[in-house]
């Protein structure tokens, strides 16, 4: 190992894990890897001298150390990464994002148009935002610059020096009336839903209600504190990096998330318990 800490330090480490893991058990939380047991078996020496058997018995090992160590390390070599089983099919990451071009661009598989993508919003990002003009100016800024790049873009010819230059069709702006009535099938739901927690918080019976909603709202006005700069940075940051590392880390992270859902789930429901209830007999 890189990093060799002795086992005096370790073990008041483990000690406090256990302790830990003595109160949050009940509440779903997964034996711990470090413990003094273990400390103790990874700290035991373990070498064996064999210059009696030399001396008494005429021993002598069959097979050197060196030697022995290098057949070790071969007999594992089906372990390697590059000889685990690949993933059949899209990742979750990539079924969350479509798995299409907005996919490959945040999860970094077409590198080219990746950075290209950054490259852009950077441009966005010091020309309109970090200028510290407002919402309408910005705004007004960059439709000023899409109306240009359209109209400059349909003026050139279709082919320049023997490049073909793609022409952006008019319908690419349209919306079908299949999309528009999905579109507004999707608002009404959700005034529809907004409607109906209003009705239940009026009733006063559902505090698992009553905390999701105190919750979101306590983080809508967090990020409504946020500046547009520091929220743009976050938003691209998080982006172009939370689902890559999901995508690579997705069996650790699913695993972490369901024992923190688990965990929170239970002394949610046991804060919730002790609230009196609001039903009368």
């Amino acid at each position: 190992p890189r990093i060799k800490i002795p086992a005096f330090v370790m073990m008041p480490i483990a000690h406090l894990v256990e302790l830990i893991y003595k109160l949050l058990a009940p509440y779903g939380m997964k034996v711990p890897q470090l413990t003094p047991s273990r400390v103790r078996l990874l700290s035991c020496n373990r070498s064996f001298n064999c210059s009696k058997a030399k001396e008494r018995l005429g021993y002598a090992p069959v097979v050197s150390l060196q030697e022995g160590l290098r057949r070790t390390i071969e007999s594992y070599a089906h372990l390697r990464a590059d000889q685990q089983p690949k993933r059949e099919g899209p990742s979750k990451a990539a079924l969350y994002l479509g798995d299409g071009r907005v996919a490959n661009t945040l999860l970094w598989k077409d590198r080219k148009q990746t950075l290209t993508v950054l490259l852009v919003l950077t441009t966005i990002y010091y020309t309109f935002i970090a200028s510290s003009s407002s919402l309408v100016t910005a705004i007004s800024k960059l439709l000023l610059v899409s109306s240009i790049f359209l109209f400059v873009h349909g003026y050139l010819p279709e082919k320049i020096m023997g490049y073909q230059v793609e022409k952006i069709s008019a319908s690419s702006f349209c919306m079908s009336d299949e999309k528009a009535q999905h579109v507004a099938l999707t608002v009404a739901s959700l005034w529809n839903n907004a409607v109906k927690i209003l009705n239940a918080l009026c009733q006063g019976k559902d505090w698992m209600l009553f905390f999701k909603v105190v919750g979101f709202l306590l983080l809508a006005s967090i990020l409504g504190s946020v500046s547009l700069q520091s929220l743009f940075q976050i938003v691209i940051l998080v982006a172009f990096t939370a689902f890559y590392v999901y995508e690579n880390k997705e069996e650790e992270i699913d695993s972490m998330v369901s024992n923190a859902l688990s965990f929170m789930c239970k002394r949610t429901s046991d804060a919730i318990g002790k609230f009196p209830s609001s039903k009368r007999d």
